[in-house]
């Protein structure tokens, strides 16, 4: 259990150290962005002039700009695989982009351009984004640590600290090194390592991580160990090692790309050489393959494809949930694992009060014992004294003012309240005046802190992690989905995860974890041919959410590394829309297989009439393009509000 120390920072000795920048790419500093953008704006300058039927002057250059700003990347990207005697549908694209320029249709080359070409940009700025991250997670640990030696003082970087070293770690500063404290006391803020709720009492003995918060108490730490073994320094690895390893997943008609690729480009081949040789004269052949290109472009597949991940994307994004890629949105249809953090994912991840117990002999009600409460411990910036404020601010209790005001880590707050000196402490086991409600509170998992005047003991208060309020109907919704109830992986105690998963349904807990225990379990699912979905918020959750099928973040209080390394953000924290995506991308799966159907039937029509009859090319463009646009608007469907609430009430099932 926490207890109530000292709770403001002291001022550093050498002036506010002000916080590391942050290291993001600018999305314009990516080349693929770039071109992408240019792409885009020169297409949607020529499609009004084209459709106003302004002569070609106008709009052709445009296109032709166009052309070449988004496809030269890919083009020659599939010129580079075509090397290692691969054919991927990048070129395929550009292929037929080109060929149906080649017979008049600028139009549907252009927007196959623009769709591979923003599709591309997309990619590169979530890697860069990740990339950012994970180099920006290095800033939580200190450029220098301050080591203590026979001559005294002396401030190293961290990388020259070895084992055996003792460090000193002043009141506000960031712990240096892994390691274990030999002499002092304080409250460390460690929820960058191990997701606890609150500042954690260290005294003698007990560990400490590197890149973790000093409180009020200094300490001396014997490091353990080298600085690239630390655990933070593991976390950064492990994520690298995630984004480097996890092959990515590709959508449906990907998984093809090879066949179709070949098989197309033989087939228009095919067709424009044998009516040659067997006598047809030059034109009509190059016309019957440009035909035949065009009616068996995948331009029909692609929009089959992208319309209703997209839509399900911008759906999901107006309701709170941003999903980073039409790639994450189908990987959300398919998990049958669902594996949740405990602090800041099912719970606030921020101490509430939740008792308020005057002892027998104080004389003083419920309010009367908050509100003395509260005015001693009004200095204090503790997240334990914040709560006690704020919870007598919501009561609209009036608060006196404190004077005298003074902590002591490891012990507590004493201030003068209307003439009586006031203690905010730690319970003590020796006092039998508060032994009943303490050992009450702490059985139901409260931190209990006790109120004294003038040295008697006066009441007792309750503090805890407050429970979501839609967490229990999440699990139920996410074991109605999966066929399973999730599992909880948490850095939190035991105890107290076994009672959240009571409170809440969850089957299996795995508690007291590390970061690299928890993508561990990630991994030995996934190995067991398990398709995982993560949700967590903090540092520590990271290597999981990388290493699992899909990771959610929890967004209001998630870590930038988590943020990042998830492949999905819940904007609002609201935890039941999770369940809600999930069943959404599920509708838009269906939806997708439904206009791949369409798409595949309009093909093999077009396709039989050009190879067995003559299609005439106005027909085979009518044709083409009428299956493009059912089922771009099939797929358009789940842009509508209905289809989020269709999707949430398939989740309460």
């Amino acid at each position: 259990m926490s207890s109530v120390l000292d709770r403001r920072p002291a001022p550093p000795t050498t002036g506010p150290r002000p916080a590391p920048p942050k290291r993001r790419t600018r999305v314009l500093a990516l080349p693929e962005a770039r071109w992408a953008l240019a792409a885009l704006v020169l297409f949607l300058i020529a499609l009004p002039l084209d459709l106003a039927g302004a002569p070609a002057w106008a709009w052709g250059p445009l296109y032709a700009l166009a052309y070449a700003t988004g496809g030269w990347e890919p083009g020659w990207a599939g010129l580079q695989a075509l090397k290692e005697k691969t054919l991927d549908v990048d070129l395929l694209m550009i292929v037929a982009a080109l060929g149906a320029a080649a017979v008049g249709q600028v139009l549907d080359g252009a927007l196959l351009i623009v769709i591979f070409a923003t599709s591309g940009a997309l990619e590169a700025i979530a890697t860069a984004r990740t990339a950012d991250s994970v180099r920006g997670l290095l800033d939580l640990a200190p450029a220098t640590a301050t080591r203590l030696t026979a001559d005294g003082e002396q401030s190293i970087p961290v990388e020259e600290l070895a084992v055996g070293d003792t460090v000193l770690v002043r009141p506000g500063e960031r712990i240096g090194a892994d390691g274990r404290v030999l002499d002092g006391a304080s409250d460390v803020d460690q929820a960058t390592i191990t997701g606890e709720p609150l500042p954690v009492a260290k005294h003698r003995g007990d560990e400490v991580f590197a890149g973790t918060l000093n409180g009020t108490g200094a300490l001396r730490v014997r490091v353990e160990r080298d600085a690239a073994d630390t655990v933070i320094a593991r976390i950064v690895a492990m994520v690298e090692e995630a984004s480097e390893t996890k092959a990515p997943t590709q959508l449906f008609i990907e998984k093809v790309e090879q066949r179709y690729s070949l098989g197309m480009v033989a087939a228009t081949l095919a067709v424009f050489a044998v009516p040659l040789a067997l006598g047809t004269a030059f034109t009509d052949s190059l016309l019957r393959a440009m035909t035949f290109m065009i009616v068996a472009s995948p331009c029909a597949v692609v929009l089959a494809t992208m319309p209703p991940l997209l839509s399900a994307i911008a759906n999901s994004g107006r309701h709170g949930v941003l999903v980073k890629s039409a790639v994450v949105m189908e990987r959300l249809g398919q998990i049958d694992t669902v594996a949740l953090d405990k602090t800041g994912t099912l719970t606030e991840g921020a101490p509430h009060v939740t008792d308020i117990r005057p002892l027998p002999d104080s004389g003083l009600t419920e309010h009367q014992l908050l509100a003395l409460a509260a005015a001693a411990e009004h200095p204090s910036e503790h997240p334990l004294a914040r709560a006690v404020v704020d919870a007598a601010r919501d009561r609209r209790l009036p608060l006196a003012t404190a004077t005298g005001f003074t902590s002591t880590p490891g012990v507590g707050v004493t201030a003068t309240v209307d003439g009586r000196t006031v203690t905010v402490h730690a319970p003590d086991r020796d006092c039998p005046a508060t032994t009943d409600p303490v050992s009450a509170l702490e059985d139901a998992e409260r931190t209990a802190v006790v109120v004294a005047t003038d040295g008697t003991p006066v009441g007792v208060l309750g503090l805890a992690d407050r429970l979501r309020p839609d967490a229990a109907a999440t699990v139920r919704a996410l074991t109605a989905l999966t066929g399973a109830a999730p599992v909880l992986l948490t850095g939190d105690n035991p105890r107290a995860a076994r009672r959240l998963a009571e409170d809440t349904g969850i089957g299996e807990v795995r508690a007291a974890l590390l970061p690299q225990d928890k993508a561990a379990a990630v991994k030995e699912w996934e190995r067991a041919g398990r398709k995982v979905l993560v949700v967590g918020d903090g540092v520590n959750d990271a290597p999981a959410l990388a290493a699992a099928h899909t990771g959610i973040a929890m967004g209001r209080a998630g870590s930038d590394l988590a943020l990042e390394t998830a492949d999905a953000v819940i904007v609002r924290d609201e935890l039941a829309t999770v369940p809600a995506v999930v069943a959404l991308s599920r509708r838009a799966r269906s939806l997708v297989v439904q206009n791949l159907v369409i798409a595949s039937v309009f093909i093999t029509v077009l396709v039989v009439w050009d190879l067995v009859a003559t299609l005439p090319l106005p027909l085979g463009v009518l044709g083409h393009e009428g299956s493009t646009v059912i089922v771009g608007l099939n797929g358009l469907r789940l842009l509508r509000d209905s289809a989020w609430r269709r999707a949430r009430a398939e989740s309460r099932r």
